[in-house]
């Protein structure tokens, strides 16, 4: 019979209860409770997890009801910043699959991979590859739905939760969308479904098999055709690349988990190497430089450090934010330490044009800077494996 997913190019990748997975994934002893993320004091809830939920706690809600709601619950603080660091290498590892990444929160992104297909697999295999990515990378899990439109991924992937995958073929749609309550479709807030069901419009189905002109008259020209749209899995195919947390004008990142957790110093460097030359090609492609240099480390235990440094003048040679990376590497001063994962990341960027860059006496006509964009013509023109450090070859 064959993949189903081949004709759903869509993704909607989200992450399960991300800020109490993220909260509590260095925390063994927190993982088989209830968990809720702020609430403090008379704050409100950010997140639960999911057996602080099956006790009715939801984000949103006054701290003070969600521990009356589940007294035994442990109550974390916190951590934007982790957050904003884990969600910027989620991206950045969607972004090695397709440039076609519109990230819609920190948690969630819509991703089109049909120009990733010949190289990854189907879609269902690029999804289950993400998956499986994430797990490793970062240590949470996340639910994906796979279509051919935006809405019905999105309504796929609230059906894949907890940590699964859900495929709408488009032949599917209707069996899919039609028996759901119409508060369901993606952006019918309250008061949209209460003035659908005055009308007697209680499921997809109802409002699909209502002429467009009735529908209109009952609810507007825009919001009835948008509304016939979403019912029929009709809206929009096309994404729109934007990320929330790594705009390209602030900072370009990479990171890499390794196949087995390593302490061999040329290995880490080598990575090092790889992901620096990822990043100042993005930069250079962009037609950015940047000046702060940041390396993440994560070890076998997910105890992740982050280290920066800020060089003198703004760069995109691959040679000078490599050389500043191992530096950051080496004053860790890490021998028998397992590391699990590198990474990568320059910030501060500013557009190239506005960089001047101070001459130095007897320096090359010809250097770093030049052999960069030599190499990035010859991939341009040959693929991208054509030309690479020769540290990369073995």
């Amino acid at each position: 019979m064959g993949d189903p997913s081949r004709a759903c190019p869509i993704l909607h990748i989200d992450m399960d209860a991300f800020y109490a997975s993220v909260a509590v994934r260095e925390k063994p002893e927190l993982w088989h409770v209830p968990v809720i993320v702020g609430g403090g004091g008379r704050g409100v809830v950010l997140s639960a997890n999911y057996l602080a939920r099956e006790y009715g706690v939801r984000s949103g809600m006054p701290g003070t009801r969600a521990r009356r709601l589940c007294p035994q619950a442990v109550v974390v603080s916190p951590d934007y910043d982790e957050f904003v660091t884990v969600s910027k290498a989620v991206m950045e590892t969607f972004r090695r699959v397709t440039p076609l990444v519109e990230a819609v929160s920190l948690d969630e992104a819509f991703l089109d991979v049909r120009g990733s297909t010949k190289r990854l697999g189907t879609p269902l295999e690029i999804a289950e590859r993400l998956r499986a990515l994430i797990y490793d990378e970062q240590g949470i899990t996340c639910s994906v739905g796979v279509a051919a439109t935006v809405s019905v991924a999105k309504l796929a992937g609230k059906r894949a939760k907890p940590d699964g995958v859900v495929v709408v073929p488009p032949e599917a749609i209707t069996s899919f969308l039609h028996p759901m309550e119409v508060g369901e479709l993606w952006g019918v807030g309250e008061k949209t479904r209460d003035l659908l069901q005055r009308f007697g419009l209680r499921t997809v189905g109802d409002v699909a098999h209502t002429p467009l002109t009735t529908l209109q008259r009952a609810v507007g020209d825009g919001l009835g055709r948008h509304l016939h749209e979403l019912a029929w899995g009709t809206d929009r195919r096309e994404l729109t690349p934007r990320s929330t947390v790594d705009d390209p004008e602030k900072s370009m990142g990479a990171n890499e988990t390794f196949g087995r957790d390593t302490d061999d110093r040329d290995v880490i460097t080598r990575e090092l190497l790889k992901l620096t030359g990822r990043v100042t090609r993005r930069m250079r492609t962009a037609g950015v430089a940047g000046r702060t240099v940041t390396i993440t480390v994560r070890f076998a235990d997910f105890t992740t450090i982050t280290r920066s440094r800020t060089i003198p003048e703004a760069t995109d040679v691959t040679h000078e934010v490599h050389r500043t990376a191992v530096r950051l590497y080496d004053a860790l001063g890490l021998q028998r330490a397992r590391i699990r994962l590198v990474g990568v990341r320059v910030e501060g960027l500013v557009p190239r044009d506005t960089v001047h860059r101070q001459l130095v006496l007897g320096e090359r006509e010809h250097g770093w800077r030049d052999a960069d964009r030599a190499v990035d013509l010859a991939r341009f023109r040959f693929g991208d494996d054509v030309v690479r450090p020769a540290s990369l070859l073995t």
